[in-house]
């Protein structure tokens, strides 16, 4: 339940009570704390980041009758923590492959996610990972490195670049033998020349057959929570799908499903933002799985050069976020809510500012919020 708006009061002596539920043994036990107005906002920062749900906020003596509730134990008392358990660190594999020593993949497909009349050129390329000692696994969420053919200006080898996996564990093809990417050509302007990429358009041009040299993998900020319970929002831009798919594939895919004895109860929601129709990128699979387990999936698209916002401007992600800011914050009350942002790194402040006004008018304070859920290991993100 989210937390009510607080009444607003110039008197500091003004006190108001707070129900919730989550610090006793029994999570749907409820408890009830009485705080002057000056403290209201602390004390409701310093719940939500103890694990709490806030059913009501309310002045006291105004309380609606209620079930018997029994006293919140002293804060100091059972110190409780809303960090969500992390993988073992043996069951999350990283730098199998360095630099120097990288495995040679090889390409057995490279194909366009693009419809007709889509903005730029963004390509699926899948690598066989098969022969290699040690095997080349992964888990969702994770990145691994590639180094393209050739040399720079210099004369010496290229540097890695680093990629978001877009398969699961599994592979696309769920034998446990490959790694998927999502990646968009970079281009740009500068001093009236067209500069390419190297390595976007090294691997946006790349033949099935050719070999490549991979490194990794790499990242721990991005895992998904194993409790098949957990609530996941996932806010990302064009090629920031990648680790999202993962996800959603190992939630919602049937075969994913049975491979892995891990069946998703939980909710997630997944805020996807693009220029244009045609730039949404695996959108089919998406609106199936919406249809699929529509009490577990919801799906929400910011189409910025065909959807307006509120004030008549483009419609951006962050736009999504300032329009569903009430149930985003539903959500995050519940100490099981992940929240996953990935894409270019100017989508941050958009996003910060619409949840700054979002917890400012549930009389909170987001600057403060925000690093109490990345403390709890609940707000991950990964931008470039």
């Amino acid at each position: 339940m989210r937390v009510s708006a607080t009444p607003q009061s110039t008197s500091d002596e003004r006190t108001f009570s707070i129900v919730f539920t989550g610090l006793s043994g029994r999570r749907a036990e409820l408890s009830r704390l009485n705080v002057s107005y000056s403290r209201l906002r602390d004390t409701i920062c310093v719940l939500l980041s103890k694990g709490a749900r806030i059913q009501s906020v309310s002045p006291t003596g105004s309380e609606p009758a209620a079930a018997p509730i029994k006293s919140a134990p002293p804060a100091r008392s059972k110190p409780v923590t809303t960090s969500q358990p992390k993988p073992a660190a043996k069951a999350v594999p990283v730098n199998l492959y360095k630099p120097k020593t990288p495995f040679l993949g090889t390409v057995t497909e490279n194909y366009s996610l693009l419809k007709e009349g889509a903005i730029g050129r963004v390509q699926h390329i899948t690598f066989d990972l098969s022969g290699g000692d040690p095997h080349l696994e992964y888990v969702e969420g994770q990145s691994i490195g590639i180094v393209p053919a050739g040399e720079d200006a210099k004369g010496k080898p290229h540097k890695l670049r680093l990629y978001s996996i877009a398969s699961t564990r599994h592979g696309d093809n769920l034998e446990d033998n490959t790694v998927s990417l999502c990646v968009r050509h970079l281009q740009y302007e500068l001093d009236g020349e067209t500069i390419n990429g190297v390595c976007s358009t090294y691997l946006c041009d790349v033949e099935p057959g050719t070999k490549v040299k991979i490194t990794g993998p790499v990242g721990k900020e991005m895992l998904l929570p194993e409790d098949e319970e957990a609530n996941v929002i996932m806010l990302a831009t064009g090629t920031g799908i990648a680790p999202m798919r993962t996800y959603l594939r190992r939630m919602f895919e049937a075969k994913e499903r049975e491979e892995n004895g891990w069946k998703f109860r939980g909710k997630a929601w997944l805020f996807m933002g693009a220029p244009k129709t045609a730039n949404l990128l695996y959108d089919e699979d998406f609106l199936h799985y919406e249809k699929e387990y529509p009490d577990n999936f919801r799906y929400t698209k910011a189409i910025s050069r065909e959807q307006q916002n509120p004030k008549g401007g483009r419609m951006y992600i962050q736009d999504r976020v300032a329009e569903h800011a009430d149930e985003i914050f539903a959500m995050i009350e519940d100490p099981k809510t992940h929240v996953y942002i990935c894409g270019l790194r100017g989508m941050e402040p958009g996003i910060d500012e619409a949840m700054s006004a979002a917890a400012e008018a549930k009389g909170l304070d987001w600057s403060e919020l925000r690093p109490a859920l990345k403390k709890a290991h609940r707000w991950h993100v990964e931008t470039y």
